[in-house]
């Protein structure tokens, strides 16, 4: 396998459909060993959820079958690859690779598991599509990369997509959890925009890796959830603890997680003029893997010896499953019989390549320790050439850097070269304040290194090739610890780390209920707060009984961030992490939807309007009972009235659901739902209105409170002349004195049903609350009362 250093996705993903309209997914992280397997039916005819798993995986390449074979009125994963991953290869493959009854038998050997633990003896004849992706997929791996995968070294899931929240891609844009909006507009400086970003403080790319994959699909486990708050308690309140683990995990290479994986892959035994062309790469990648695997396991103890105090459910299994586990001190045993004891991982170019060819204790094999001899007598003989040059020709300052793809050259301070170079001196090339150049000793010095040195690797790998088949026996431990590197790095370094560096009782845990409310109490965004220390608090309450809060107030007031605030709070709280408020209990969401932005789609040659009402329908399609939906400014891109007619009939349809649902308007008429269904609640972020200048307090209260003409304000403070601000004025007011005798008559109609359902309000908080059976008695004679004082007065 290609040792690829950089952070990008590592995934091929399998994708094959029936005319059920049901998708089966296999997603093949070549870095990490690992295979995640989806099957689902297809709810959108745009294929959304397909689109939020590809741009979860961002894949290497797609495997697609090669007809189409969707439903009616479906465009089939062959032309969803076509048009939604554009720049993404994709690879069509028979139909009779993709052989479920194969892909089971694979997935049975490969897994790292038992079978009876994946759930595949209970359930493969339900999961047949995405086995047969899997088959096409490790078919297709298999032949690409020639390799073969070891037998129980597969970390697979099933079904991950439906064990934790779906955020559809839509939403990943809009709650800026990857990437900042305008990212290319902002320049790259923005990026600390993002939720990733201002987490980003992981020190392995696994553990990136991990926790982008948690941003984009949070755990819906309470039991997961709490299983890692808790660990965050333990952090928080040990400091011993915490700054053990930071120092333990600096001691493990950050490229661990992905070279564990080079010892699940076996490559196939072909000709040596098949390999010519890239052997002497696979037999680096393999020695330098087998190296910094001893590293890896030489920090172990260290990570034994801090974690075997540790209290928490999390790292208590974690200390059991790799710290007992005496394979690992097997595996360090047979690397040490073979590996030389001062051998240990780097990154520095020679360094690297000299730890090499000196990998393996003399004595092993008499031909490598020629070979050796002669590494060492070329290299000398260019630090000897050099000191030479640098008394010939009068350059003390001369040095002898050293890169892969050059080998050996020399670097000159511009500043030491008096006239030109002598004519020994060939290759010659500016770079910065240096000269960078070579002599035709110095290239065949180089050659005769270069080719000791490939020597040394061939011999090398020649005697590796049993501590490699003796290693992947149990390449299933590799795999394990694997994962808990990543975990530990993503709990440590990113959750531990960013709730450490904020003041204290800035971030608090979440609590979680079944059935619960969505309360928040002084919550702040988590990524503006760290740009404006001023950031004003806000909170929210949701429940069964109000399920639905409607947010009003002028431009720039704050409704936007608000909205963003509640879903990133959710997000963050879901993930196992700390969350910036004082105080939070949240009911598991399983889908959250957004509707915001308002910007013309040229790709889907749709105008704002017609982007506007794609998601929605997306949101009316998809919503469940446990969904939060967020709403954005609904139907403000056509016509007032008919604006108002859409906004309003989908909050209705939302308010005979369970679902949470958010929305922020400037439409003032919506206020009247609240007349209408008990189960609204209207908002307003405060104004203080002096001068005709608005005064933004960014502070979010109950109930309605109209600003006049708001607009107008900022229309006339963007300089549109007095005049017709003033005329505006006029008309608008004509407007609202008719729209007010309306609602004054409506108020009056609903009042009876208003009191009674405010009463069901009341005992559903109080059915959640942990007060005493005195207050109790107390709170319900106060309920009593004054829903008995509300209908005299009304009558």
């Amino acid at each position: 396998m290609e040792d690829d250093t950089g952070e990008r996705s590592s995934f091929v993903i399998g994708l094959i459909e029936n005319r059920a309209k049901e998708v089966g997914v296999a997603a093949f992280d070549l870095r990490s060993a690992s295979l995640h397997l989806s099957q689902y039916i297809e709810t959108s005819s745009s294929y959304q959820n397909t689109k939020t798993l590809l741009q979860f995986y961002e894949p290497l390449a797609i495997i697609v079958p090669p007809n189409k074979l969707a439903a009616d009125g479906m465009v089939g994963v062959s032309q969803l690859a076509d048009g939604f991953c554009s720049s993404t290869r994709k690879v069509i493959m028979n139909r009779g690779c993709f052989d479920d009854t194969r892909g089971a038998v694979l997935v049975k050997g490969l897994a790292a598991k038992e079978p009876s633990a994946l759930g595949l003896d209970s359930y493969y004849k339900q999961y047949y599509l995405c086995l047969a992706a899997a088959a096409a997929t490790i078919k297709w791996i298999e032949a690409e990369k020639g390799v073969v995968v070891i037998n129980h070294s597969l970390l697979v899931t099933f079904n991950g997509s439906f064990d934790h929240m779906n955020i559809d891609a839509t939403s990943v844009q809009n709650l800026e959890i990857i990437e900042p909006m305008h990212s290319s507009l902002l320049g790259t400086n923005n990026k600390k925009r993002s939720l990733f970003h201002m987490l980003k403080t992981t020190r392995t790319i696994g553990g990136t890796r991990l926790l982008r994959a948690n941003l984009l699909q949070p755990l819906k486990d309470i039991e997961t959830i709490n299983t890692r708050l808790d660990c965050l308690d333990e952090l928080m309140s040990n400091e011993q603890l915490f700054f053990g683990l930071s120092q333990a995990l600096r001691k493990f290479p950050k490229e661990t997680d992905r070279v564990l994986c080079h010892f699940c892959f076996k490559p196939k035994r072909v000709t040596n003029e098949v390999l010519a062309s890239d052997n002497g790469r696979r037999n680096q990648i393999m020695i330098s893997s087998i190296i910094l695997l001893k590293t890896a396991l030489d920090a172990l103890p260290l990570l034994s010896q801090v974690l075997k105090e540790a209290k928490s459910c999390l790292l208590g299994n974690v200390y059991k499953s790799i710290c007992e586990n005496e394979k690992y001190t097997s595996i360090r045993n047979r690397i040490g019989e073979v590996i030389d004891e001062d051998v240990l991982h780097t990154r520095v170019p020679f360094v690297a390549r000299t730890q090499q060819c000196f990998a393996l204790k003399a004595g092993v094999d008499g031909l490598l320790d020629m070979a050796r001899r002669s590494f060492c007598d070329t290299s000398e003989a260019i630090h000897d050439l050099a000191n030479k040059y640098r008394e010939d020709f009068r350059l003390p300052n001369l040095k002898i850097p050293f890169n892969n793809r050059k080998g050996f050259y020399f670097s000159i301070p511009q500043k030491d070269i008096q006239g030109k170079l002598p004519s020994k001196f060939i290759q010659v090339m500016k770079h910065g304040n240096n000269v960078h150049c070579s002599s035709l000793e110095l290239a065949s010095l180089n050659a005769r290194n270069k080719s000791a040195a490939k020597e040394c690797w061939l011999r090398t790998v020649l005697c590796l090739d049993a501590l490699m088949d003796a290693i992947r026996e149990d390449v299933s431990v590799l795999t394990v610890l694997s994962e808990v590197l990543c975990l530990l790095d993503m709990m440590v370094n990113s959750f531990a780390h960013t709730i450490s560096t904020k003041p204290v009782d800035r971030y608090t845990r979440p609590n979680f209920t079944c059935d619960g409310p969505l309360a928040i109490d002084s919550g702040r965004h988590p990524v503006l707060e760290s740009i404006n220390n001023d950031f004003i608090p806000n909170g929210i309450f949701l429940s069964e009984a109000s399920n639905m809060a409607i947010v009003m107030g002028p431009n720039m007031s704050g409704k936007s961030t608000y909205l963003q605030q509640v879903c990133l709070t959710v997000i963050l709280a879901q993930v196992g992490c700390y969350i910036p408020a004082r105080f939070a209990t949240l009911r598991v969401v399983d889908r959250i939807f957004t509707r915001m932005g308002t910007m013309d789609s040229l790709e889907s040659n749709s105008s704002t309007f017609m982007t506007e009402m794609k998601e929605t329908a997306l949101i009316m399609q998809n919503v469940s009972p446990r969904s939060l939906i967020v709403m954005d400014e609904l139907g403000r891109a056509t016509s007032s009235s008919d604006g108002f007619a859409i906004a309003w009939s989908c909050c209705e349809q939302l308010l005979a659901l369970k679902a949470y649902s958010i929305f922020a308007t400037h439409m003032e008429n919506l206020s009247e739902l609240a007349t209408m269904y008990p189960n609204v609640k209207i908002l307003h972020f405060d104004v203080d209105v002096r001068n005709n200048r608005m005064d933004f307090k960014f502070l979010l209260k109950d109930g309605l409170r109209h600003v006049p003409h708001y607009g107008l304000m900022l229309a006339g403070v963007a300089g549109l002349p007095s005049s017709v601000v003033e005329t505006a004025k006029r008309i608008t007011s004509r407007i609202k004195e008719k729209e007010m005798k309306r609602m004054e008559v409506n108020y009056r109609q609903y009042q009876d049903i208003q009191l009674t359902y405010q009463v069901a309000q009341r005992l559903m908080c109080l059915k959640f609350s942990d007060q005493d059976e005195h207050s109790l008695r107390d709170a319900l004679q106060d309920l009593k009362e004054s829903y008995l004082s509300g209908r005299h007065k009304d009558n």
